[in-house]
């Protein structure tokens, strides 16, 4: 058959869409390909490895003129993910592949890249690619196989892992037997393949007061500003905070997972078996690095800590453009970026976790330390975190240097799993509150979930009031005190939000109180 047409798939940010690869030879002429369909760079270099491909598994290249479509003809199509699925494009347009059933090629998405000995290589984006194929009816996939055992997260669909050209071949054409790959989470369990982090709580000395608001923070999924002096456990704390979040749910897992195999990395490289992402930046990332985008829009480091924790240490020190495009995913738990090769939306609802010493030298209120800071530089230092941005960080909090006699001390902490019990218990509530609703947590509640659920006595309320007046808090920061202080009721099992609750929400405003003049 002259025209042959082969299901497969484009990545546009975290998911994929339908894409059909359409093959016609027979069109006399010198035997040249013409691949159109707006291909990028790596895709119109498909051409010299497939013909290398075909010739090196024993096949022929075509002797005519050949024109390839990639369909729809709107949507850019990048990478090498093409090679697969043209070679064997090819084949059943030539004659070249015999298949039983004339509708098997409807049957399975197929992509992958080939080298010019005919062997396949792992492509980005097999989890989506898995997951769209299944949402459109389709019977399986057909991928390299570490993009396959990725993929094979995926349920309802078979995931087959082929090694080469001539394996596809065979495998389309019944002359060989493979079983699909089964998907760990086949039983809708995931409880049986949580990894661990490695680190406990249980490591960190002193600081209650430090992991007090951590729990705090965690509990309601606040974000959280630690100000101290280096060498205070600030680093210490934040790569912890993963082992004191709830386990994430399967949705969850397969969510964290699309965006990074979306972005090109593997579970193995990323060490993300079934845990929560940890993204620490360095303070010289651009704002492309940390938001996303390229010239094909991909997700960046607020992206790729979704659903997990995005610790951002020297906060001061990140370029102030870089620091002011978190605010929008900060809100809204996506980002939306736009370029000429189109418009996407990837998720990134993390945890913020910020670290940043209390004056540039470091040691202002540090009483082993002489801080050499004037109250110009200490300023100058914090303006380099805007007001808005700050607003945003429901929970800013001391970090106090240790002592020797803290080092020292062999009484054991609270381990992460003993402070996650209660974490656990403070987010049931939060779940049956927000049953059916958007919110979820109480860092997430909207004004009319405040109104209804944050409700004070008319003590409280003068109470909050002369401190936003002392203070000179903005309306933003009010919000910020009632979700935490719902926050520290639920942790409490208190059904109403008590004095201590708000007046311990009003301690975690650090920097607001000038704390360290």
């Amino acid at each position: 058959m002259p025209l042959a047409v082969v299901k497969s798939g484009a990545l546009q940010g975290v998911s994929a869409t339908p894409v059909d690869v359409e093959v016609n030879t027979g069109e006399g002429g010198e035997p040249r390909m013409i691949l159109v369909g707006l291909p990028d760079a790596a895709v119109k270099e498909s051409n010299d490895r497939v013909a290398s491909a075909l010739v090196n598994s024993g096949c022929r290249a075509p002797q005519t003129r050949s024109t390839i479509n990639l369909a729809p003809g709107h949507i850019r199509k990048e990478g090498p993910l093409y090679d697969l699925p043209i070679a064997i494009g090819i084949l059943a347009s030539t004659g070249q592949l015999n298949v039983r059933n004339p509708s098997v090629l409807s049957d399975y998405l197929i992509a992958g890249e080939l080298s010019l000995s005919g062997e396949t290589r792992p492509v980005r984006g097999g989890l989506p690619l898995a997951i769209m194929a299944r949402d459109a009816g389709l019977r399986g996939v057909l991928l390299p196989e570490r993009s396959a055992r990725e993929a094979a997260l995926a349920t309802g669909i078979e995931v087959h892992a082929v090694n080469s050209l001539d394996q596809a071949r065979a495998f389309l054409e019944g002359r060989y037997e493979s079983e699909p790959l089964t998907s760990p989470f086949a039983d809708g369990s995931a409880s049986a393949h949580v990894a661990d982090y490695g680190v406990d709580f249980s490591e960190v000395k002193g600081q209650a007061g430090l992991r007090r608001a951590v729990e705090v923070a965690v509990a309601g999924a606040h974000n959280i500003l630690m100000i101290g002096p280096p060498g205070s456990g600030k680093s210490m704390v934040a790569k912890r905070i993963p082992t004191i979040m709830p386990e994430p749910s399967l949705e969850e897992y397969l969510d964290i997972l699309g965006v990074h195999s979306a972005a090109g990395r593997t579970i193995e490289e990323e060490d993300l078996h079934f845990r929560r992402p940890f993204r620490s930046p360095h303070h010289t990332i651009s704002d492309v690095g940390l938001l996303g985008g390229g010239a094909v829009p991909g997700p960046g480091e607020i992206s790729l800590a979704h659903n997990g924790v995005l610790f951002m240490d020297e906060l001061p020190e990140f370029k102030r453009s870089v620091l002011e495009v978190l605010r929008q995913p900060l809100e809204d738990g996506e980002v939306t970026i736009s370029r000429s090769a189109g418009k996407i939306t990837i998720p990134s609802s993390f945890m913020l976790v910020a670290a940043m010493n209390p004056c540039p030298c470091g040691y202002l209120g540090d009483p082993r330390h002489e801080c050499r800071c004037s109250i110009t530089q200490i300023q100058r230092y914090r303006s380099r975190i805007s007001g808005p941005l700050l607003d945003r960080i429901d929970i800013h909090v001391e970090a106090p240097a240790l002592g020797i006699e803290e080092l020292r001390d062999e009484r054991p902490c609270e381990s992460s799993a003993t402070i996650r019990e209660r974490i656990s218990v403070a987010l049931e509530i939060q779940r049956e509150r927000f049953k059916g609703e958007r919110a979820g947590f109480n860092s997430r509640m909207s004004h009319r979930h405040i109104r209804k659920y944050c409700q004070i006595t008319k003590e409280l309320g003068d109470l909050l009031q002369q401190a936003m007046e002392q203070l000179n808090l903005s309306a933003r920061a009010y919000d910020r005190i009632l979700k935490v202080s719902r926050t520290i009721a639920d942790l409490a099992g208190s059904e109403s939000i008590l004095p201590n609750h708000l007046l311990e929400a009003i301690q975690f405003r650090a920097l607001d109180r000038n704390l360290f003049y």
